[in-house]
């Protein structure tokens, strides 16, 4: 039976740190702040990150090298294991997904990509499906098969407070910000799987948040109505910066949904550069069995 090890990235919401407490490894990916690379997790936190948005800075994300992927790799595979599984951001999201593709072929099969087609929360519970099937026994072919037949059973609702940074993104015109920002209107984004997009908008933060769980709820009762509700899991998500916000914000899903489970997530950077500070966001994830 062959050991398999477990490698993901940083889109996860696992860092170095909590990696390494879990038994797996973690590509951390890069964000550029005035053309000066820094790593998510490692020398780079939230709290730096929004300071950078907010002063103005120049912010993106990018995609981690390719020296930067295969020297998990090799320390996975340098650990004792056998072969490894790596589960990337959605490949609909970001182009490192086919990029690790491309470099796996060099590691004669003992390197398997999983294209799930998830990020955060969602990509972490993959993550933690891959540790779980791994103890089972299954190799990293087996396990890759298994995550991506549940690829794109997971939603994710997002509510921005500003458009500001979509803007900046050229995800909405200046004008149609501007006009939004009068009205109080806040867009619902939505990712299923391989892009992140507009499809809701209300007025004010707190019904945005409520309407997300009404989409939520309508997942629950109709798109994943035949999965049993011990497999499902619900998720909030954010960027808050203010602890006490995202405590709410978790209140209110458990409200919503008694007697439920609800972890929460910091969004990733790579999301954070797009919706800015103190975003909300809700998912469900439906696990492997």
């Amino acid at each position: 039976m062959p050991k398999v090890a477990v490698v993901t990235d940083s889109n996860s919401g696992i860092n170095a740190a909590e990696a390494a407490k879990l038994g797996i490894f973690c590509v951390s990916m890069p964000v550029l702040i005035d053309a000066q690379t820094y790593f998510e997790g490692v020398d780079i936190g939230m709290d730096a990150f929004y300071e950078s948005l907010l002063s103005g800075k120049q912010v993106t994300t990018a995609m981690p090298s390719p020296e930067e992927v295969t020297r998990a790799w090799d320390a996975a595979l340098g650990s004792g294991c056998d072969e490894l599984v790596y589960i990337p951001m959605s490949s609909g999201l970001s182009s490192s997904c086919a990029s690790a593709i491309a470099l796996s072929e060099d590691y004669g099969g003992r390197v398997q990509v999983v294209d799930n087609h998830r990020i955060s929360v969602p990509q972490r519970l993959s993550v933690l499906d891959a540790m779980r099937l791994a103890e089972s026994g299954l190799s990293a072919a087996e396990i890759k098969a298994r995550l991506e037949q549940e690829a794109y059973n997971a939603s994710i609702y997002i509510a921005v407070d500003t458009l500001e940074y979509l803007k900046r993104g050229g995800r909405v015109t200046a004008a149609g910000a501007a006009i939004a920002t009068v009205l109080g209107i806040r867009p619902i984004l939505t990712i299923q799987g391989e892009r992140l997009d507009a499809c809701d908008k209300v007025r004010g933060m707190k019904h945005a948040q409520q309407r997300m769980i009404e989409h939520i709820r309508q997942d629950v009762e109709g798109r994943f109505s035949s999965v049993p509700r011990e497999q499902l899991k619900l998720a909030a998500a954010g960027t808050f910066l203010d602890e006490k916000q995202a405590q709410v914000w978790v209140d209110m899903i458990r409200a919503a949904f008694p007697g439920e489970e609800v972890i929460y997530n910091p969004l990733s950077l790579s999301i954070g550069c797009h919706t800015g500070p103190n975003a909300a966001g809700i998912a469900v994830i439906k696990l492997c069995d």
